[in-house]
């Protein structure tokens, strides 16, 4: 993959840069042996609701669909107190970034491509857990979902970035962790870079990855920007 290839990185924020499980561990203590056990619920279930409310045309921001995930998760665990959930919402602000988020980012912004974050996340979560987590001044632009009202995997969303950019799609190059959105990328069009950290499966779906990589510290080895 040479400059001339693309025109942009555009990656996904939740459990590709942020880790979508470090608000939970914050409060171990708190949460005793459930903890994980709730990070895991909270994650399937604010993902599920995303794109139920999506087929169902009942859309509701992700700031409020990541709460109503959250009263499940505690629920289920017989857990449900308001300080506590409270605290973990005030946290999912402040995720941790992956350690090899921060490095890569810089390392992209030698390159002369746009770098863009594409997220089902709120404009305004999403501004405040960026900049929170350190990594907002090493991003060109945030691009919420919040103006076209659906969720991820729906094409309307890939083509907000296609419209910021004005390109083709395969003219982004786009990295995320999740292999549903991947599906989802590449389907629409996108050249894209799966960050399979976990050594999971790939999805059963239309649309597959270019790039498998362990961490988005190899990004860097599939971009030739000299040739």
């Amino acid at each position: 993959m040479t400059q001339r290839d693309i025109k942009a990185f555009v990656f996904d924020a939740y459990g590709t840069l942020l880790d979508v499980h470090s608000a939970v561990h914050k409060l171990s203590r708190e949460l005793g042996p459930n903890v994980q056990g709730i990070s895991d619920i909270w994650r399937t279930k604010q993902l599920e609701y995303s794109w139920l409310r999506s087929l169902m045309e009942s859309h509701s921001d992700f700031w409020n669909v990541t709460a109503d995930a959250l009263t499940y998760a505690l629920k289920y665990h017989d857990m449900e107190d308001q300080d506590l959930h409270a605290q973990l919402m005030s946290l999912y602000l402040e995720l941790t970034a992956y350690q090899d988020a921060l490095s890569t980012l810089k390392e992209i912004n030698k390159y002369k491509h746009a770098s863009l974050v594409l997220s089902n996340g709120s404009q305004e979560m999403l501004d405040k857990s960026l900049e929170n987590s350190g990594l907002q001044p090493l991003l060109d632009k945030a691009i919420s979902i919040d103006d076209v009202g659906i969720y991820k995997p729906s094409p309307q969303v890939y083509k907000l970035a296609t419209d910021y950019v004005k390109c083709q799609p395969e003219e982004i190059l786009f990295v995320s962790a999740n292999a549903w959105d991947v599906a989802g990328a590449n389907h629409f069009g996108f050249r894209v870079a799966w960050i399979n950290r976990f050594k999971r499966s790939p999805e059963i779906l239309p649309g597959k990855p270019e790039f498998i990589i362990d961490s988005l510290s190899e990004l860097s080895q599939l971009y030739q920007p000299n040739n």
